[in-house]
């Protein structure tokens, strides 16, 4: 018996898609690089546990030893003056201790540390990590650092970081208003303000100067220099890292990322704001002056099959470094803090191009999320839960694309009715290639069928397959949301914990990915019966990938969001059962036979192209023949 396998159409329909996944999963590949750098930070993380260190950070954030000088000590004062000039003066005041001043609203507290004027702590109150403890983007001071290096008239240089501020809270009706000036004298400093607005993730920031024109030096350049490590929230520290990068907007509305390795990036111009994202949540800073260039790097940390999930408490480091510019002598920049959710519906209210931050997917997929799954998803989560709201959806989307399935199933039936003739016309001309190809041409003419009419139908299908590839694991509403077993439909759901690590697969199993490749392999299997038929020469085994497929629902999925699991799962198990009420209720094989054969009898009246094709293979032919003589 003859080995079956797919027609034509099937094979660059599933190829194509089986292309698409394929790329999908690659592009979220930790690279050599990516690798190379998480086995090092391994090996950094293994010798500070034996040095007994704390391993949230390694030595991220540096510092230089405080200078502080008591008015009464003279010789402090001195000193302080001889390292520090004109800012010896904020080492002399009471505020130059170890001290934080502490602002707060609804939904966001943060910290300012006198030493430096940057916030050392911003805690997210509404929300809690993966193990319910508090969720901190900058915790301690010690995995963020915001300075200004900058030298001086006296041929100092000089980093904010290491210097004393004093705090000064004040109210504006609702708004609370925290200014910390480091200074020269009561009239001359460089300010940080900070305005806090009730139930709001945007604080105000302003930096500026005042009376420094004589201190600082305008010849040297002056530079920001903020630095991040990515503290980890997430159940699967490596999943959370896939959707962890540097993002920016540039030009007035162009935006770009790292991406997902180890990069450095040292030519952007006019960078209006610069996003330090986690999975769900992002620190990013924007500014009304746009930085003439900036500078970006991001480092690996999860991610590596040498590293734990359990061991990981930071994901990645990030560090951008933007000149400042002086007018008249002094700095002035308005600019704001952004401490919340990636969340698309928060950010794009910001309406300052922030929605780009969540990665909904380029081009028309991103336009599809944006402007009908998501607005569909939150009206369908207004009044059900969010694992219905999945279902729901996925049913509602199938039931839209039925039509698309049905020309795709019509498109097989016409291919199957035919198959005895093409099997004849190939054990005729089996040793002719040509011929064989005109003539089986020729019997998809007189039948009115179009071999590639079932592989349009896949393409359709695919900016809609792709953009819920990209909606599900960035939407935020999923995060901890329950249904059935899964306690987390944005993380994996577990039904089995391994004792050991399986390469590509992990350490448990999850139980909506095998439902998902169980109802893939039934689906494919379906199809194979519909469009089986002799294999052609040089064609690849697709029965190969029938079940090569599944295989690869099953290990790369079982670490994503069990959310989009749960999507291929609902939308193949509707699809076979679409399938199933087409071939058996709607498509009557007897008279799409008939219709073939009546086609056949009609006179066809080829097109240009048509006869194009067919003067090429007859004059190849034709020199074939003339080359044998």
């Amino acid at each position: 018996m003859e080995e079956k396998k797919f027609d034509l159409n099937s094979i660059i329909g599933f190829a194509l898609i089986f292309g698409i996944v394929a790329f999908m999963f690659y592009q979220n590949q930790p690279t050599p690089e990516e690798i190379e750098a998480q086995k090092k930070a391994k090996q950094e993380q293994v010798a500070a546990e034996k040095k007994g260190e704390s391993v949230d950070t390694t030595d991220f954030v540096s510092k230089s030893e405080a200078i502080v000088a008591s008015p009464q000590d003279s010789v402090a004062l001195a000193g302080a003056k001889s390292q520090l000039g004109a800012f010896a003066y904020s080492a002399s005041l009471p505020s130059a201790k170890e001290a934080v001043t502490k602002i707060e609203n609804e939904v966001l507290s943060l910290k300012v540390s006198n030493r430096g004027g940057y916030i050392s702590e911003a805690l997210l109150k509404n929300f809690k990590t993966y193990d319910s403890v508090p969720l901190y983007l900058i915790k301690d001071g010690k995995n963020a650092s915001f300075n200004i290096n900058f030298g001086t008239t006296d041929n100092r240089i000089l980093n904010t970081k290491d210097l004393f501020f004093e705090p000064t809270v004040t109210k504006k009706g609702e708004n609370t208003i925290l200014s910390m000036k480091l200074k020269v004298s009561n009239t001359k400093f460089l300010e940080y303000r900070y305005e806090l607005k009730p139930n709001d993730y945007m604080v105000d920031f302003t930096i500026r100067s005042q009376g420094l024109q004589q201190v600082i030096n305008s010849s040297q350049t002056v530079n920001l220099d903020w630095k991040l490590q990515a503290i980890r929230h997430a159940k699967s520290a490596s999943y959370e890292n896939r959707y962890t990068e540097v993002l920016y907007e540039y030009d007035g509305d162009k935006d770009d990322y790292l991406g997902q390795g180890e990069f450095a990036d040292d030519d952007e111009q006019n960078v209006s704001w610069i996003a330090f994202k986690q999975h769900f949540f992002t620190s990013i800073l924007l500014t009304d002056t746009p930085f003439k260039t900036a500078a970006f790097t991001s480092k690996n940390i999860a991610n590596s099959s040498d590293l734990d999930d359990k061991d990981i408490k930071v994901t990645k480091e990030f560090s951008a470094t933007m000149p400042l510019e002086l007018q008249g002598g002094e700095l002035n920049y308005v600019m704001d803090w952004y401490y919340g959710p990636t969340d698309y519906k928060i950010l794009n209210d910001y309406k300052r191009n922030l929605d780009e931050v969540v990665p909904l997917g380029w081009g028309i997929f991103g336009v599809i999320n944006k402007y009908l799954f998501i607005p569909f998803f939150s009206f369908l989560s207004g009044f059900l839960p969010y694992g219905i709201s999945i279902i729901v959806m996925t049913i509602i989307v199938r039931i839209i694309l039925s039509p698309v399935t049905y020309k795709s199933y019509l498109s097989q039936a016409k291919m199957k009715v035919l198959r005895p003739e093409i099997t004849e016309i190939n054990e005729k001309h089996k040793d002719n290639a040509m011929k064989k190809q005109q003539e089986t041409m020729a019997l998809y003419g007189k039948a009115g069928v179009n071999p590639m009419s079932g592989c349009l139908p896949a393409l359709m299908q695919i900016p809609v397959f792709y953009a819920l590839f990209n909606f599900f694991p960035s939407a935020f509403e999923l995060r901890q949301k329950s249904f059935l077993w899964a306690d987390d439909l944005s993380s994996y759901d577990t039904i089995a914990q391994l004792p050991f690590d399986i390469p590509f697969y992990g350490d448990h199993i999850s139980l909506f990915p095998i439902l998902a490749s169980v109802a893939i392999f039934i689906y494919m299997t379906m199809t194979t019966g519909q469009t089986m038929q002799t294999q052609q020469p040089g064609m690849p085994n697709m029965k190969f990938i029938m079940y090569l497929s599944p295989v690869m629902m099953l290990f790369f999925f079982n670490n994503y969001a069990s959310g989009l699991s749960l999507y291929y799962f609902i939308s193949n198990l509707i699809t076979i059962g679409i399938m199933l009420v087409i071939k058996n209720v709607i498509i009557d094989e007897d008279k799409i036979h008939a219709k073939i054969q009546e086609n056949k009898k009609k006179p066809k009246k080829q097109g240009k192209f048509q006869k194009k094709m067919k003067e090429l293979m007859e004059q190849a032919e034709q020199q074939k023949k003339t080359k044998k003589r």
